[in-house]
């Protein structure tokens, strides 16, 4: 069992930025693709942003080019830099931890993140 804690949610302004991070309690974790989701009310989760663990990543058409995934290996922590955010990034945000070649995935509890004036 993977634990998964996510932290650097919270209230910002449109055009603000935030900087999220999910620390992962394995001794694997560079085996693990890692993973950024979201689900606003109303709506179904969907993906933000993944990271192999050789460092490939893919995004959401929505999110290219504002959101940065990264990760830090020797500290088992994913990150999710946030810039230029709008009303429309607002949700909670899952991380999400896939042994690679597997469907083995642990969730993590989630982190608001409300954008508003």
């Amino acid at each position: 069992q993977v634990q998964l804690v996510e932290s650097g949610g919270g209230l910002v302004q449109p055009g603000g930025s935030l900087r999220l991070s999910c620390a992962a309690s394995t001794n694997y974790f560079s085996f693990y693709t890692m993973g950024w989701y979201r689900q606003a009310p109303g709506k179904q989760r969907e993906l933000v942003a993944r990271i192999t663990g050789s460092s490939r990543t893919n995004y959401a058409d929505s999110v290219k080019g504002r959101f940065t995934i990264s990760r830090d290996n020797a500290k088992k922590t994913v990150y999710l830099q946030m810039n230029s955010l709008n009303i429309e990034d607002t949700a909670v945000y899952y991380c999400n931890a896939e042994f690679t070649g597997t469907t083995v995935n642990y969730w993590g509890t989630g982190t608001q993140v409300t954008v508003s004036s």
